[in-house]
């Protein structure tokens, strides 16, 4: 037997979702209007930039000797060699300084989270990163070659500038990890101690994975960030116009210090020899970290927990 109610009896909706009052559907037009605005300047810079960069540097990418050359064959003003040279210093030079410092930085930010929680150390642990991620790299320089060059007589190199980079990149790592450890569920922890799973291994097994993309994306902000430094290059090591793959002696290029090479010793007129190298060398240093990016995003989702 079936029944149904009156259009006296049915129960009125609730008052609140029958009408919306013009004066809500223009501040919510308002508020939508001013975010999109806010994320189209945010924006704009970051597209211009880019354009300036690949409309002025494309001249020299394509062909094969820009890849596969130095400057040492050719004059300051001639046209021709490649930045072999100053990639193989890049590199170099940032992966040691990613080596050093990307263990350092993770074991700090798995303390402050795991084990120092309300500790005086993690206290004073926290407000050191917040001093060293403030530090100027000029000054990271200055202390590196008061300590590499000054105190222990060792000559400048490639090494003392990842040693001045790694200053710069472990405060980076340590906040950016710290944080992607924080937003792991704790109940993933005591789901683990329940099982009696000891708490280095819920770390390695259970916590550390799961964070792992954040970690890495954070890890590649902070080697992007040093791979462009200037000022350690300018005090911690040489230019040189040939291809050094030795980090420890002699001078060594890397793509920041050609480009202020270029813009000391060449023309910057639009056209010109120097012009045309500093564009495509910061080119090749966005393209570079464009391809770290990409090849760690992908190790990410490989390494990442699967979805059951």
């Amino acid at each position: 037997m079936t029944s149904t109610l009156s259009e006296t009896e049915r129960p009125a909706s609730s008052p609140a979702f029958q009408h919306i009052s013009l004066a809500r559907r223009a501040k919510n037009t308002l508020a939508t209007v001013l975010v999109w605005l806010s994320f189209l300047i945010a924006v704009a810079p970051l597209v211009w930039v880019l354009y300036t960069v690949i409309a002025n540097g494309i001249k020299r990418i394509p062909y094969t000797n820009w890849w596969t050359q130095d400057f040492g064959s050719v004059l300051s003003d001639e046209v021709g060699g490649g930045v072999l040279h100053a990639i193989v210093g890049s590199l170099e030079q940032g992966l040691v300084c990613a080596v050093i410092a990307v263990p350092l930085g993770l074991l700090v930010a798995i303390y402050l989270v795991e084990y120092g929680r309300n500790a005086r150390l993690a206290k004073v642990t926290t407000f050191m990163v917040d001093i060293l991620s403030g530090v100027p790299s000029i000054v990271a320089a200055l202390f590196i070659y008061a300590l590499w060059v000054t105190t222990f007589g060792l000559p400048r190199s490639g090494f003392a500038v990842s040693l001045a980079l790694v200053l710069l990149m472990i405060p980076v790592v340590v906040r950016s990890a710290e944080e992607m450890l924080r937003i792991v569920p704790d109940d993933l922890r005591e789901a683990s101690y329940a099982l009696g799973v000891p708490k280095w291994k819920t770390i390695m097994k259970i916590v550390l994975p799961t964070a792992l993309s954040g970690i890495i994306s954070g890890i590649m902000m902070a080697l992007a960030r040093v791979m462009g430094e200037t000022a350690p290059l300018l005090v911690l090591v040489g230019y040189s116009a040939y291809t050094n793959w030795n980090l420890f002696g002699h001078e060594q290029a890397s793509l920041p210090l050609l480009m202020n090479n270029e813009r000391a010793t060449n023309s910057m007129e639009p056209g010109s020899v120097g012009f045309d190298r500093i564009w495509g060398a910061a080119l090749t240093l966005v393209l570079i970290i464009a391809l770290i990016n990409l090849v760690a995003t992908v190790i990410s989702r490989v390494v990442a927990p699967k979805k059951k």
